[in-house]
């Protein structure tokens, strides 16, 4: 029987990064960041990345990383969810290491990457659920031509993976395309438009298969994150409401109140068992895609629901900028569409399971 409590190596982990990003990611400091237009904090992922290892948790030891599975980033991708870190953790150190992975791609690239001296991207938009279509671009007389827009954290990226219409995957130097920033509802994981005017690029594999796994491995860790987000909201929230007084009482004693906080608790700790059996399955190999579409199919509804009941009873302070559970209730909203919305993740399930709906 699968095992999905936290082991106490991954329980040490999580205090080592909570530690880390106590220091590095304070809620002043990422809406300044936000303001900035710079919103990468490129410190953090330093210390994520360099100073702990955690960029190469899914890359193997002899190939340059720590030969961990994706139980330990998905703990990892909890922290980075309750501190809406902005770091391209979910889109280097997973999705494009994934990959890089399914190509068996050779050892340079992915060591460089595990170590965070680079940091990757997928060059398919964000929205796009594993199997889904994703726009490729033109490979002619040895160079790339073409427009790919939604990428996320391409601003940031050192090397995109991009998908051309020969089958082939391409690793592209960012310095060789032109990076446009997108507005972006979630401005700590900014999106932006890659065109490629004869770009250079280096055939890694094919790319079908490694745009789906990278995909189904970020849509089934996105679970992770939405799920340290949605604790993070529950418990600032409770906190808050014990402190608040109204009529000489606090406010959280209100039983209409104390309700809405049990019913999320509720969807909160099913969203650790879908998120947990996700990162699990991608862990063993089993029954992956029906995990993945399972947490995803649960995880959005729970975060966004989690942010919006912490904005609405944070009252007044809740509604200004200063107040970080605006970033929160943007990054939910955000994650509720990335790697395929929660109803095309019910559809996907309900084809596996063979329960179409008639």
């Amino acid at each position: 029987m699968t095992d999905l409590l936290y082991s106490e190596e991954e329980e040490a982990l999580r205090a080592a990064v909570r530690d880390l990003l106590t220091d590095h990611c304070d809620a002043p400091g990422v809406i300044a960041r936000t303001e900035s237009g710079t919103p990468h904090d490129l410190e953090a992922w330093k210390a994520l990345a360099d100073s702990m290892g955690l960029a190469g948790l899914l890359v193997p030891e002899d190939k340059g990383g720590q030969g961990a599975t994706h139980r330990e980033a998905a703990v990892v991708l909890e922290e980075l969810g309750r501190a809406v870190a902005p770091v391209p953790y979910l889109t280097s150190a997973v999705v494009a290491t994934e990959a890089l992975l399914a190509c068996d791609a050779e050892g340079g690239l992915l060591a460089e990457l595990a170590s965070g001296r680079r940091i990757g991207a997928l060059a398919v938009a964000l929205n796009v659920a594993p199997g889904g279509a994703y726009k490729v671009v033109r490979h002619e007389g040895g160079a790339l031509h073409g427009e790919l827009t939604g990428v996320a954290d391409a601003a940031v990226a050192d090397v995109l993976l991009v998908p051309a219409d020969d089958g082939g995957l391409y690793a592209v130097d960012t310095d060789a395309v032109t990076v446009a920033p997108q507005t972006s509802l979630d401005l700590t994981r900014p999106v932006a438009t890659v065109t490629l005017d004869g770009a250079p690029g280096r055939l890694l594999g094919d790319a079908e298969p490694a745009v789906r796994r990278a995909l189904r491995a970020g849509a089934g860790l996105l679970a992770s994150e939405q799920l340290g987000l949605a604790d993070w909201t529950l418990t600032e929230t409770v906190r808050y409401l014990k402190e608040r007084k109204q009529f000489n009482r606090p406010v959280g004693g209100f039983q209409a109140l104390k309700h809405r906080l049990a019913q999320l608790w509720l969807e909160v700790v099913n969203l650790r068992a879908a998120a947990r059996a996700a990162a699990d399955a991608l862990a063993t190999g089993e029954d992956v895609d029906v995990a993945v579409a399972v947490a995803q199919a649960y995880a959005a509804q729970v975060a966004v629901h989690a942010a919006e009941e912490a904005l609405q009873l944070h009252a007044g302070i809740g509604m200004t900028w200063e107040h970080p559970v605006h970033l929160y209730l943007k990054r939910a909203k955000a994650d509720s569409i990335a790697y395929g919305t929660a109803g095309a993740h019910r559809e996907a399930l309900a084809e596996m399971v063979d329960l179409r709906a008639p």
